[in-house]
């Protein structure tokens, strides 16, 4: 009966947050104690020892580091002038957006830090080059989050932190190696998002003329600040990549090793942000107060209430019920359809993973699947429906149109031209993967 009041809190807490505006981590804090507290008899001193601290700990950190290049005008050079690169290939134009999207991404820039500085000059891009805006927005949006899927980047890290939470409910588990596993996420999310640009590209006669009449104006040389902030975030992804990369090509150095085990990501970029101040690369009060603490309070809210559903064996229970009612060869497309409906309202980071992720290695353990290839079909399936425009990055899209008519065109093809291709071609897409690995 307790499993089914959570797996209801779970629901209600995304539809309150939906309906009424209210960050939906709040609500999961408030089950999480009446729930936890009344109805599991969990102290209140475990019930907060169950807000994650270290994950909410990476995010604050990594975006701190990264909010000097939003602040300073880094990042809107940086996609300046790789779109200025792309001039002498337009009828590839698409592909180009989605090159800069993933760049950005991957150099740490927010999902929604880059459609915010992508969307307005896509949709103007669109105009000039007489492109579809369905496919520009496709594009730049499948290029902010596969470029976030990198294990350092935005989203990798908030990823990498569930998983590694997902195996600390049952420490007789094996846990995946987090890092290795969002690298193959991101090489994953890579090529899905080039075979959907592919199709919105070459599958819509709005494209036939594209590239005709466009003009890129040249970008304004880096300013001193930029050219060191940039320079810092290349250094920086450097420490945090070379030991991990080097334990996995020789796991049998112990130097190594013991150097990987002690280069964490989120104290990296707090001693980078450090080196950033003391530079005066950004105002102090403009980095802090660009941190995502509607993310924080969304991941760690839902966070605590889904520990509530471990500790009462709601998880284990709705894992068992899967492994025994769903086909094996089924399990991959169930995650990538299931993560793609609840990302269609709600957010991949704040509700679809940390819900899903904590099922999991019990799950793997008992149907012998990769649990690596069902972290990234839910990762996949939820980031297929994340341009939905009641998603994040939908109504960021949207919300770059000047026109009221344009707007609402724009809202119909994202809902249902958008939406299906991309849902389709991902459940499709972990099928394959599912059966190569």
């Amino acid at each position: 009966m307790i499993s089914v009041i959570l797996v209801a809190a779970i629901a209600l807490a995304v539809v309150l947050g939906y309906k009424t505006g209210i960050n939906t981590g709040f609500f999961c804090i408030a089950f999480a104690f009446l729930i936890g507290c009344f109805g599991l008899g969990i102290t209140t001193k475990s019930l907060i020892s169950f807000w994650p601290t270290s994950t909410m700990f990476v995010i604050l950190s990594v975006s701190l580091f990264y909010n000097f290049a939003a602040v300073n005008g880094t990042l809107e050079k940086m996609s300046s002038a790789l779109l200025y690169a792309c001039r002498s290939f337009p009828g590839l134009l698409p592909f180009a957006l989605f090159f800069v999207a993933v760049v950005l991404s991957v150099m740490g820039a927010a999902y929604f830090t880059v459609l915010a500085f992508l969307a307005p000059i896509t949709l103007v891009i669109c105009d000039e080059a007489k492109m579809d805006k369905l496919t520009g927005a496709v594009a730049i949006n499948c290029g902010a989050l596969a470029g976030g899927n990198f294990p350092t980047a935005a989203l990798g890290v908030v990823f990498r932190g569930l998983m590694d939470t997902a195996y600390e409910a049952d420490p007789s588990l094996t846990p995946v190696d987090s890092f290795s596993s969002e690298l193959k996420i991101f090489g994953f999310a890579i090529v899905f998002s080039i075979i959907v640009i592919a199709i919105f590209r070459y599958g819509f006669k709005e494209n036939r003329n594209i590239g005709k009449g466009i003009t890129f104006k040249k970008p304004e040389p880096f300013t001193e600040k930029q050219k060191t902030t940039l320079t810092l975030m290349l250094v920086m992804m450097a420490v945090v990549l070379v030991f991990p990369l080097l334990n996995m090509i020789l796991p049998g150095n112990s130097l190594i090793s013991a150097v990987s085990s002690k280069v964490d990501v989120g104290l990296v970029a707090i001693c980078f942000t450090v080196i950033a101040l003391l530079l005066d690369l950004a105002p102090q009060k403009e980095v802090i107060a660009k941190v995502p603490w509607n993310t924080i309070i969304m991941i760690a809210g839902a966070g605590m209430l889904i520990a509530v559903a471990v500790e009462a064996g709601t998880i284990e229970a709705l894992s068992s019920w899967i492994g025994s009612n769903v086909p094996v060869a089924l399990v991959p497309v169930a995650f990538s359809l299931v993560a793609a409906f609840m990302s269609f309202f709600s957010s991949t980071t704040g509700v679809v993973t940390p819900a899903l992720f904590p099922l999991i290695p019990a799950l793997a353990a008992s149907t012998g699947l990769d649990a690596a290839v069902l972290f990234a079909c839910t990762v996949l399936g939820a980031q297929s429906s994340a341009i939905s425009p009641f998603s994040s990055g939908g109504s960021l899209i949207l919300g770059s149109c000047g026109k009221e008519e344009e707007r609402n065109r724009l809202f119909n093809r994202l809902l249902f031209v958008a939406v299906p291709i991309s849902v389709v071609c991902s459940a499709v897409y972990n099928v394959v993967v599912a059966m190569i690995l």
